[in-house]
């Protein structure tokens, strides 16, 4: 079976280098994959339906698409795509949307909160499929840009892993596009004519908001100095932590080492 086209086996090969790197698909795991509708989640259940089949392990994929509520999204369309390809799927509608507003702490984002509602609901719906491991669509400019917001706003040094176990033990979360960079998630999502949907959430797209504010930043400094978003994916990766200020990492010297 071959790649049917150049960017496809690109991006096969970065997700399999992933797949490798962290350990996040093992023979027979039944992988839910959080479908959003957006180029990421389609990106990402495209290329692991063909690594499936490639792959010299066993495992199964089942698309599960979490409905927030918002009017005119097009969960239709998503039963459609997904019939047409032959994946299994499942849609859960919620109230997610209409509950926002009464959640919302001031000064909050929203795409933070709704992202922690939308995390609880696949979590559940993962124990009802049987899935082992969950795999989220973020990709390489999400990992950068997930820093930076944490070193400029958050006050800490952290990204998101590429394999995580849930506080619980009980669920695995998986990123398998790491190393996939945002263009080339879009570019095959449109290559492989999948309906990008989106969420019909009214902040989304908001140019106000923190992250787009570092994807702005981010767009300008690579523009000037090509190459810099691969740096940051590369520095995430070679951390060193003599050279950083916590304490729990470097413990001060008791008095007689002084």
């Amino acid at each position: 079976m071959s790649y049917r086209s150049s960017l496809e086996a690109r991006i096969a090969r970065k997700t399999t280098k992933a797949i490798v790197d962290f350990a996040l698909i093992e023979d027979g795991d039944r992988v839910m994959v959080g479908l959003s509708g957006g180029k990421d989640s389609w990106a990402l259940l495209q290329v692991l339906d063909v690594l499936r089949q490639r792959a010299p392990i066993t495992f199964s994929l089942v698309a599960v698409n979490v409905d927030s509520g918002y009017d005119g999204y097009r969960h239709d369309l998503i039963k459609a795509t997904c019939e047409a390809h032959g994946w299994e799927y499942r849609i859960e509608h919620t109230q997610i949307g209409a509950v926002m507003d009464d959640l919302l702490e001031p000064n909050a984002t929203p795409c933070s909160l709704c992202a922690r509602l939308r995390r609880g609901v696949l979590y559940r719906l993962a124990e009802q499929v049987a899935a082992t491991k969950i795999a989220l669509g973020h990709h390489a400019d999400d990992f950068v840009e997930t820093a930076l917001l944490n070193l400029f706003f958050g006050g800490s040094l952290k990204a998101m892993p590429a394999r995580l176990v849930s506080d619980s033990q009980q669920h695995v979360v998986i990123r398998p596009l790491v190393y996939v960079s945002e263009d080339e998630a879009r570019a095959y999502t449109k290559e492989s004519c999948l309906p990008i949907i989106g969420c019909c959430c009214p902040a989304c797209g908001d140019l106000s908001l923190q992250r787009q504010r570092i994807k702005r930043l981010i767009a300008e400094l690579e523009r000037e100095h090509p190459g810099v978003k691969s740096s940051m994916l590369r520095a995430l990766g070679n951390v060193m932590p003599r050279h950083l200020l916590d304490t729990r990492l470097n413990p001060r010297p008791s008095f007689c080492e002084q």
